[in-house]
């Protein structure tokens, strides 16, 4: 009797042990999921803004690496971004160096960033490394922000006409144009082209919306494609106004990544590598990788620019060349950066109010052209009576 009670005893106490082992399993697996969700999570280019901004007073006044880190995880609102600061600070305090500690994260940071902390922790001067990418990111965030905001207002206003005019054709102008098939008189052209338009989308709305997904998903894999997205890239650089704008801002990012990268200890071949991948443009990228591999066998920059005449203007061939021979390239590439940035702002500035006279004109003549097209009839019935 006295065994059985004492297995019972043992049993009772068990039991919460195994339940407290399948609570942590089930614990570790949630865990598991979340990581896993929060790897979904886009980390904005203002996050990390503020943690280099931050992170360059807080190493100069002594506080260490790691715990400035665990600082900045704590700050942020991004909980995607806490999770990988949190853990490059373990890194960190385990021995392993910033640059080695972010690579696993190379998607979120980036190649470019990569290489300039290394090369600031490697050359012991991290501080100003950090200040230099803080500029960067900043004009960088300054562009992004500039073109988006200059193209929200007519891509707005141009789905609100679209989808305005559908409304119209499929709902206003049937009703006002079906008195016309009462009147025993001939309709104008203008008015016989209304009525065909509006009965073909009417009649056929959920084949075009079918018609109007496929080519949009058809276009989006092609886009998705090494080729096809080459093809467009190079399409967009020909257009009459958006290219110039396109080359600009490819030019200004190649312009100042090379320009911060040279005044690390990153070599110059590495340097036009990993400038290749921060431009947006697959052309630039292409002709960027192929003047470094020229580079890398004793050829100037400014001989290599020119083999790339219209995607390296002669202003900036020249520039390249008076940065070479002077010793100054770095300062030249700065100060070019900055001319093509201050173009791109001011286009971006002036482009609403271009449009919006353009915008304006569409509307107009959409309006006036269906106006004329319904009142036609009605004046030729008043006229005929």
């Amino acid at each position: 009797m006295d065994l059985i009670k004492k297995n019972n005893f043992l049993n009772s106490q068990a039991k919460p042990s195994l339940s407290k082992s399948k609570k942590k399993k089930q614990l570790s697996k949630m865990d598991k999921i979340n990581a896993y969700l929060l790897t979904w999570q886009r980390i904005p280019l203002k996050e990390k803004l503020f943690f280099v901004q931050h992170l360059v007073p807080m190493l100069r006044v002594g506080i260490s690496l790691s715990k400035a880190l665990r600082t900045l995880a704590k700050q942020s609102g991004n909980k995607y971004f806490q999770s990988i600061l949190s853990e490059v600070a373990e890194k960190v305090d385990g021995g392993e160096s910033m640059a080695n500690s972010i690579r696993p994260y190379e998607k979120v940071f980036g190649e470019l960033f990569i290489s300039m902390i290394e090369a600031g922790e490697s050359s012991g001067n991290l501080e100003n490394v950090l200040e230099q990418l803080y500029i960067q990111m900043k004009k960088e965030h300054t562009l992004i922000s500039k073109v988006r905001g200059a193209l929200t207002y007519p891509i707005v206003i141009l789905f609100a006409m679209f989808g305005i005019g559908i409304f119209m054709f499929i709902v206003v102008i049937p009703k006002m144009t079906s008195i016309f098939s009462e009147m025993d008189i001939e309709l104008p052209l203008v008015t016989r082209i209304l009525i065909s338009v509006s009965n073909a989308i009417a009649n056929n709305l959920i084949v075009a919306v079918i018609l109007f997904t496929a080519f949009v998903l058809i276009f989006i894999k092609v886009l998705k494609t090494k080729k096809g997205k080459y093809a467009f890239h190079c399409f967009i650089l020909k257009m009459p106004i958006v290219g110039s704008i396109i080359k600009k801002i490819n030019l200004a990012r190649f312009a100042r990544n090379i320009s911060s990268l040279l005044k690390t200890d990153i070599m110059i071949v590495k340097s036009f590598h990993i400038t290749a991948n921060v431009v947006g443009n697959l052309r630039y990228k292409e002709a960027i990788l192929e003047m470094g591999e020229q580079i890398k066998k004793g050829e100037k920059l400014y001989t290599t620019a020119k083999n790339y005449p219209k995607l390296f203007p002669p202003v900036v061939q020249q520039m390249i060349n008076v940065g070479e021979e002077t010793g100054e390239l770095d300062s030249i590439l700065m100060e070019l950066a900055e001319f093509y940035e201050g173009e791109v702002d001011q286009i971006m500035n002036d482009l609403p109010s271009l449009i919006e006279p353009l915008l304006i004109l569409v509307l107009g003549v959409g309006v006036g052209g269906i106006a004329a097209a319904i009142i036609m009839p009605m004046y030729s019935l008043s006229s005929s009576i």
